[in-house]
């Protein structure tokens, strides 16, 4: 009877171990290629070509995803930490350019449009087309993986004047404005039959916000006038010239240590930049500005830097998402994915970058926050889909590298506290830190080599005072 047992068990083992054997290792090719075929075949969309969008595209690993398209109302990635720079010409505007389109991007569909409303039930985008004659003209993609990251847009707060005649630093196009209104200032104060009056108030330039984003352009700006407008206008027209910072904080970079804060208030008091905090804009007209408690402030250029607000399709998706209390940015779980009005999970819809938060783990609407989520995704995206054995990936985890600014005459801050208490540095050290930082964060072997080599033709020659 024993023998009997031993020999039935013997028997089923060797049947079970020939099925395991005919459906498994014999072809273990076929069943790989089927879970394979099923992930290249997923249409990946992702909306934005920004800091979270475009290093999302990068790093999907091509092999796996064959059918990934982007729409963004601009072809090119924008970086945007020397964004200032290319204002007043220390560096061209091409060295801080990534194209969408490239040689590894084949596999890319693009579209240059503007997505304007999303039906998750369908999983379908419709969108507008921003580019020649068949800009306005609607139409849809449909998706299986939707990736949100359309960035944001300067708040203006509602302030009457400012969407009309305030400049702002977003994009290059921005800096292609303020970069030839500058020049155009100069110019038409130099201009005869001028009287005082208004040539001083063309040559006074204003800037609000005292974040880094206002601070690193008054630092570039304070650079032109002092070493390159100086070379070649006139030495009393420049002496008219007068720079003031507005901000409704009680101090300029109010996120940095208030060592290096106090540090770059004396050196902006020192080279002749009035900084004025608490002060509350009330209305803006093409020629001047209006001070709560203060007045009239005419002005020749305004740069507003005070902050951000959400894209026009946050609020078309208001009603069926849940979005933040206080910045109005799209929700997410920990591994990105969108929540539902009613708190349920959008499982293959993501939103990172500026316009979305993680629920209960709100993060600062910056560029390093948007790059880890960015890297984050691609990973869970890479590794999860088509997995036999699907495993929950653990919850995005930020990791603060600090943070930098730009002060001028060649000077910068460097906050690492979140990294060490005493890792913190400001002066001509500092400066060098951030333009290696900058420079080994940029994407392209092309644009590494383009950065330094105006940062060199700039020191040689000085900046092009072109107006074009």
């Amino acid at each position: 009877m024993l023998f009997l047992i031993i020999s039935r068990n013997r028997i089923s083992n060797e049947i079970e171990q020939q099925y395991n054997n005919q459906f498994h290792p014999i072809f273990p090719s076929l069943v790989t290629a089927h879970h394979q075929v099923k992930q290249q075949d997923r249409r990946v969309v992702i909306l934005g070509s920004g800091w979270g969008g475009f290093k999302l595209m990068r790093e999907l690993k091509k092999a796996k995803y064959h059918n990934v398209t982007m729409i963004s109302p601009r072809n090119h990635f924008v970086f945007t930490p020397l964004l200032a720079s290319t204002s007043v010409g220390t560096l061209e505007f091409r060295c801080i350019t990534e194209p969408v389109r490239s040689d590894d991007s084949k596999k890319l569909s693009f579209y240059q449009a503007q997505c304007n409303d999303i039906d998750f039930e369908n999983q379908r985008v419709h969108c507008t087309s921003w580019i020649g004659e068949k800009n306005g003209e609607s139409f849809q993609l449909e998706y299986d993986d939707l990736i949100i990251a359309v960035g944001s847009y300067s708040n203006t707060f509602n302030i009457p004047g400012v969407k009309e005649h305030a400049y702002f630093l977003k994009d290059i196009n921005d800096a292609r404005r303020i970069r030839k209104r500058i020049i155009e200032c100069f110019e038409e104060a130099s201009r005869p039959g001028l009287d005082e009056k208004t040539k001083n108030d063309l040559l006074h330039f204003v800037v609000v916000g005292g974040g880094p984003t206002g601070i690193e352009f008054s630092a570039e700006l304070y650079d032109f006038i002092s070493k390159d407008a100086i070379r070649t206008y006139p030495r009393d027209l420049v002496s008219r010239v007068r720079m003031t910072l507005y901000d409704v904080a009680p101090q300029i970079l109010g996120s940095f240590d208030s060592q290096l804060s106090d540090y770059a208030h004396k050196k902006f008091k020192r080279k002749g930049i009035h900084i004025k905090t608490k002060r509350f804009v009330d209305q803006v007209q093409p020629d001047h500005l209006v001070i709560r408690d203060e007045g009239r402030v005419p002005y020749g250029l305004l740069v507003w830097a005070t902050g951000l607000m959400p894209s026009p399709l946050i609020e078309t998706l208001a009603e069926r998402i849940t979005l933040d209390a206080q910045n109005q940015r799209m929700v997410t779980n920990g591994n990105l994915q969108l929540l539902q009005k009613d708190s349920s999970t959008l499982q293959n819809v993501y939103a990172l970058g500026d316009c979305a938060t993680i629920d209960n783990y709100d993060l600062p609407a910056t560029a390093q926050v948007a790059t880890q989520k960015a890297s984050y995704l691609a990973k869970v995206l890479n590794n999860d889909q088509g997995n036999i054995n699907k495993t929950p990936p653990q919850s995005f985890m930020f990791k603060n590298r600090g943070k930098m600014a730009y002060i001028g005459s060649s000077e910068a801050l460097v906050d690492m506290s979140s990294v060490h208490e005493l890792a913190k540095q400001s002066g001509h050290l500092a400066w060098y830190l951030w333009r290696s930082a900058y420079l080994g964060m940029t994407f392209s072997v092309r644009n590494k080599m383009l950065i330094p080599y105006h940062w060199f033709l700039t020191w040689c020659f000085g900046r092009d005072i072109s107006r074009f």
